[in-house]
């Protein structure tokens, strides 16, 4: 990680990068409740890969130096049957910590939960709310997708699914498909590109989730080229 971004006592979504500013909520969470003092760096971010330094002033955060940019990691994509109760926010979370670039929920044959077209819209909305304090607190320069419910038949010839007996994960890998508290169904498995086994367990879902991802990216920094 840029030193400059972990150092920073806060990392925020700028509202305009050229000019540094900010929404309210974040100034009254950067000045009232983290209580950043004069000469403090803060480090700013458009979430599509362009960040700069800004510094505390006089109670304003003053942008400092250039705009940088940051390429685009290489995607880590996470389908996901919908889980009960309040599990979508702590897995967007988790999920956005580690890296993941895109979410998107499934509807399963054996899928319990199913949003309708105005339930997803509002679930979706705080759920990004989710993995944008998620991803300041990480430093994270890039924003998550976070997308769906689609079909689950509509997507698994082109995802590797989760399933007990499969392969091991690659680090290539990019797309990877976790199925409902039930399992996927024999058609899914039928559909489905790959499937790859993350231990000899049955994992609930958020913990596959979490656990698939944090295996590939291991896996990817790992295989990573020395420079």
């Amino acid at each position: 990680m840029i030193a400059e971004l972990r150092s920073s006592v806060a990392h925020l979504l700028a509202v305009d990068l050229a000019t540094g500013e900010i929404s309210e909520e974040d100034e009254h969470h950067l000045f009232r409740v983290l209580r950043a003092r004069d000469g403090e760096a803060v480090s700013l971010t458009d979430g599509r890969g362009q960040w700069r330094l800004a510094r505390v002033i006089s109670g304003a955060v003053m942008p400092e130096g250039e705009i940088s940019f940051i390429e685009a990691p290489a995607p880590l994509e996470i389908f996901i049957a919908i889980p009960k109760a309040d599990r979508p926010e702590w897995i967007v979370q988790k999920l956005t910590e580690i890296g993941v670039t895109r979410i998107c929920w499934l509807h399963t044959e054996r899928s319990v939960v199913r949003w309708t077209s105005d339930r997803a819209a509002k679930q979706l909305e705080r759920l990004r709310k989710v993995a944008l304090a998620a991803a300041m607190q990480s430093r994270r320069v890039w924003l998550p997708l976070i997308e769906g419910p689609v079909a689950a038949a509509s997507v698994l010839a082109d995802i590797a699914i989760c399933e007990p007996g499969g392969r091991s994960l690659v680090a290539g890998d990019q797309r990877l498909g976790i199925g409902p508290e039930g399992g996927w169904s024999p058609d899914e498995i039928a559909l489905s590109a790959q499937q790859i086994a993350l231990g000899p367990g049955i994992l609930r879902v958020e913990t596959a989730a979490v656990v698939a991802a944090s295996v590939l990216g291991h896996l990817r920094n790992t295989n990573r080229p020395e420079s």
